[in-house]
């Protein structure tokens, strides 16, 4: 006789084709292995040894690159309690710019720890009450291992061991180059007042020549020709439009009744004369350039021509905006003459040709001006889109240095003084959650070794020497490794100029915990049935946009 097995009553509860994990196995070790098997992926992409991904996304668009940031949002990680990780370092890249892979290192590692204490017996709770008082402490720590404060930011050499920092771990071998291409367009548009834009570092990639061709100008530069005959204009007064550059025609139908051929003859010229007296009024201003966001007319370029005015048309609203930032104009919607207020100034613009790409700069000669443009050159575009991210964090780790100016000692040296520091802070503590602590301590390690471990070297070696470099209480802390000898050493980072952002480290290991004690939080995972029909379309918008 065969046994009637009722459906359990969760299953009764919910829709049909709901999923549901529930206990230590099926949900808590489940999510703890899908982080750790994330983080075992990006973990060779750390430092500036680290190895590149090929990413294909789901538009076929290859990647190469060692990036995590973009490793993890072109991939699309599917994964829930994965997700999490991703997201804090999506925070991460907010935040600082950089140091995506530090907070999804960090991560995995504190839950791929958490895995042995849960497995020794330890509730999650006792884990993330260790884990939250450990990185209290880290914090408190990580305050007493500043080693350097930029005295500066204006200052261009202060600056540069800072963004090499920032620029080696992507670019390993034109860290210097890129380091002082970078430094050198923060500079030229570091404004008096505190605050840094991004923004107003631009980069153009052009194709050909190598990496170390590339330059920094001041202005902007855009991929492409110019409409009028008149290629450069020296001490340019530039009118911005953001309409077409055309007469407006009427929008009316109507009917025109001529009787004779004069009446003919003097209808066509009365729009020629109207316009040619529109582009004069511009000539009578001492205007030499028209920048137009629109289409240009035959017509209208006829008489620019004939009153030697250069035209430009950009095809963007956005690189209008940067434009007239840079030249200090104002765009104006329809087509009038500008008042002095409103005509923009560049001290040079002109067609120029770089490799063998077409291009139009608007270059400053002042001190400071308001935007600065990156010209990357590279043999093939993976290689400029690799620089461009490089640059990127670069930049951003320029404008963290505007809010705070201290500096910790690169190398793996904070990390591993952090799990020195926290082992014995772990040793003092009661209860069960020291063994958390220590687990935490043990996390850190985990950056050094895969430092020495992606340069070719043995990672347990590595550690031993460092450890024992850091019992010196007072010259100790600065011990990092150096990944340019061939044998395990430690090398004093202050002393080699290798630092890291505070910030960055401080929001890194912020983000990385809050992470790791959410997935540790979670104890049953319930899916509903996904609905059916058409999956919504998940496609970039323009970065621009934003």
């Amino acid at each position: 006789m065969a046994m009637h097995v009722p459906k359990s009553y969760f299953q009764n509860m919910m829709k049909e084709g709901t999923k549901h994990l529930s206990g230590m196995h099926e949900a808590v070790f489940s999510n703890l292995e899908a982080c750790t098997e994330l983080y075992k992926t990006i973990k060779t992409c750390y430092g500036p040894k680290g190895l590149n991904k090929m990413v294909i996304n789901h538009l076929s668009k290859l990647f190469v690159t060692n990036d995590a940031a973009t490793i993890i949002k072109e991939l699309e990680v599917q994964h829930p309690a994965a997700k999490m990780i991703v997201q804090a370092s999506q925070q991460q890249e907010a935040e600082c710019g950089d140091g995506t892979n530090f907070v999804m290192i960090l991560a995995g590692s504190l839950l791929e720890k958490a895995i042995d204490l849960l497995e020794c017996g330890l509730s999650p709770s006792e884990v993330i009450k260790g884990y939250e008082m450990a990185a209290e402490q880290c914090l408190i720590i990580l305050e007493t291992l500043v080693c350097h404060t930029v005295k500066d930011v204006k200052n261009k050499e202060a600056v540069i061991p800072i963004v090499k920092t920032a620029v080696g771990s992507k670019q390993d071998g034109y860290e210097d180059f890129l380091a002082e291409l970078i430094s050198d367009a923060c500079s030229k548009i570091m404004p008096t007042q505190r605050t840094f834009n991004v923004d107003h570092v631009r980069s153009c990639k052009i194709l050909g020549s190598g990496v170390l061709s590339s330059t920094c100008l001041q202005g902007m530069i855009f991929k492409r020709n110019v409409e009028s005959d008149i290629t450069s204009v020296k001490g340019a007064k530039i009118a911005v439009y953001s309409c077409p550059f055309d007469i407006g025609t009427t929008e009316t139908k109507g009917t025109v009744l001529i009787k004779t051929a004069e009446e003919l003859k003097n209808f066509s010229v009365d729009e020629e004369k109207l316009i040619e007296n529109s582009v004069k009024a511009l000539a009578d201003l001492g205007i030499t350039c028209v920048v137009s966001g629109g289409k240009v007319g035959d017509m209208m370029l006829h008489f620019a021509n004939k009153f030697g005015i250069m035209v430009v048309r950009l095809m963007s609203k956005w690189d209008l905006r940067r434009l007239c930032k840079s030249i200090n104009a104002t765009a104006l919607p329809n087509m009038t003459p500008p008042t002095n207020e409103e005509i923009g100034f560049c001290s040079m613009v002109a067609l120029e040709e770089v490799g063998d790409t077409v291009v139009v700069s608007f270059r400053q000669d002042r001190e400071e001006s308001a935007m600065s443009t990156i010209i990357i050159r590279g043999s093939t575009d993976n290689i400029m889109d690799d620089i461009e991210r490089a640059i990127d964090d670069g930049v951003n780790s320029v404008k963290v240095l505007t809010r705070d100016q201290r500096c910790l000692p690169g190398a793996g040296a904070t990390e591993i003084e952090l799990a020195k520091q926290l082992m014995t802070f772990g040793e003092q503590t009661p209860g069960m959650e020291q063994y958390a602590i220590k687990k935490f301590a043990e996390a850190f390690e985990v950056f050094p070794k895969i430092l020495a471990e992606n340069t070719g070297l043995r990672g347990n070696e590595v550690l031993a020497n460092m450890y024992n470099a850091h019992q010196d209480k007072v010259s100790g802390m600065n011990a990092g490794i150096n990944l340019e000898s061939d044998h395990c050493e430690v090398m004093d980072v202050v002393e080699r100029k290798v630092f890291d952002i505070y910030l960055t480290k401080h929001w890194g290991i912020k983000f990385a915990v809050n992470a790791a004690c959410t997935v540790l939080v979670v104890d049953q995972i319930i899916m509903a049935k996904q609905a059916g029909g058409p999956k919504p379309r998940k496609g970039q918008a323009d970065p621009d946009d934003e």
